[in-house]
């Protein structure tokens, strides 16, 4: 059960919806599936996680011999692009 507040006929985070998203970091093409009826906050690729990829890459964080744990930030798209960069 989703903790965060949602009606599904609202007009609303309508890429919840979508099946599947695609971003663009450290120079690679990540498709990522999505299922937000079936699977709830887990299953979708939230704002968060994108501004905080865009972030890292953008001012060259060095992660290299880092260990990083990504709690929260749902279909895991901040940790694949903690680990290509």
């Amino acid at each position: 059960m989703a903790l965060v507040p949602y009606e599904e006929e609202a007009a609303g985070p309508r890429q919840l919806h979508s099946p599947s998203a695609t971003f663009r970091f450290a120079s690679r093409t990540i498709h990522l599936q999505q299922d937000w009826r079936r699977l709830g906050v887990a299953a979708v690729v939230w704002d968060a996680a994108v501004v905080l990829c865009a972030y890292l890459e953008m001012e060259g964080i060095d992660l290299r011999d880092r260990s990083v744990i990504e709690l929260g930030a749902g279909t895991g798209l901040l940790g694949i692009v903690v680990t290509l960069l």
